[in-house]
């Protein structure tokens, strides 16, 4: 199975039309979104993905707006977990957290609970292993012209959960 992932998006709408595109052409079974979507009409772009596509998200620090979120999932037929997701795809254990508080995301990592932890927060890719979970952050999907350096700007990740491995994408 493959599954896409994105984080912080920041209302970054041609990023996020990006991603979509991204997704429908890679046939990803799932999206998962680790927050930050900020404004709550660019969850209906979400909407675009290919209909057998589940969509999946946790909110972020900049989320001010749940329940237009929460709506908005809903309109679309996704799935918001509020702040902290867990799911299991392929006899995986998955864990999904935006990342905002580094003592509760370090925990969460160190408890050896998740197969997979994936987080957003930080705008920078990750992925490696701490004990026996797969730690996946995609990096920042928006244009952040300040931190974004050559190759390393706007990006999402496909994850396959059989090779447990995964790729990361540049949206510019």
């Amino acid at each position: 199975m493959n599954i896409g992932v994105i984080s912080d998006t920041h209302d970054d709408i041609s990023n996020v039309k990006k991603a979509i595109k991204i997704f429908n052409e890679h046939n990803v079974d799932y999206v998962i979104h680790a927050g930050d979507y900020v404004f709550p009409g660019i969850v209906l772009e979400f909407g675009n993905l290919n209909k057998n596509i589940k969509f999946l998200g946790v909110l972020g620090n900049n989320d001010g707006e749940k329940i237009g979120l929460a709506n908005n999932f809903q309109r679309i037929g996704g799935n918001i977990k509020w702040d902290f997701g867990e799911i299991i795809l392929d006899d995986l254990s998955i864990g999904i957290y935006h990342g905002t508080n580094t003592e509760l995301t370090n925990s969460l990592i160190l408890g050896n609970r998740f197969d997979v932890f994936i987080y957003g927060h930080t705008h920078k890719k990750d992925n490696r292993i701490i004990g026996k979970t797969q730690l996946l952050n995609p990096g920042s999907a928006h244009q952040d012209l300040q931190k974004d350096e050559p190759n390393n700007g706007p990006s999402v990740l496909i994850y396959n959960t059989i090779f447990k491995r995964c790729e990361f994408i540049l949206l510019s």
